[in-house]
């Protein structure tokens, strides 16, 4: 993560610990009440994030699955592009996603056009193939 989101995020956490020191759940975002997150509550507070960013629009609807698979990919691609070992870090990309399995980001690779062209190359595999 890039050092301004990881300073964020531990500013929020000192917060939170702050104003909630015995939380109900062991979940990184708590609410108000130190409990998880409200599904519907964090839909409709991306929802006003993204229009006021002018992301959202009549035609685009960004949800917070489409994050969580963009940054997946884009780790992955950045990982592929630097010969990082993705089997070697697999099972951190997987934690921070929530996968219950380490296999749980592979099917990233053949989801994603330019994802599955890095692995080929990188297995020096003939254009035909995939």
């Amino acid at each position: 993560l890039h050092p301004t989101v990881t300073s964020a995020l531990r500013g929020y956490a000192a917060q939170r610990d702050e104003l909630c020191p015995l939380p109900r759940s062991g979940a990184f975002f708590l609410s108000t009440r130190g409990a998880t997150l409200d599904r519907s509550q964090v839909d409709k507070t991306l929802r006003q994030i993204t229009t006021a960013m002018g992301v959202r629009t009549t035609t685009v609807h960004p949800r917070a699955h489409d994050l969580r698979h963009s940054f997946a990919v884009h780790t992955l691609i950045g990982w592929m592009r630097a010969d990082v070992s993705v089997d070697e870090h697999i099972a951190v990309l997987s934690t921070y996603l929530g996968h219950v399995s380490p296999a749980g980001p592979y099917w990233y690779l053949s989801a994603v056009p330019e994802l599955m062209e890095l692995a080929a190359e990188r297995l020096q595999l003939p254009a035909w193939v995939w």
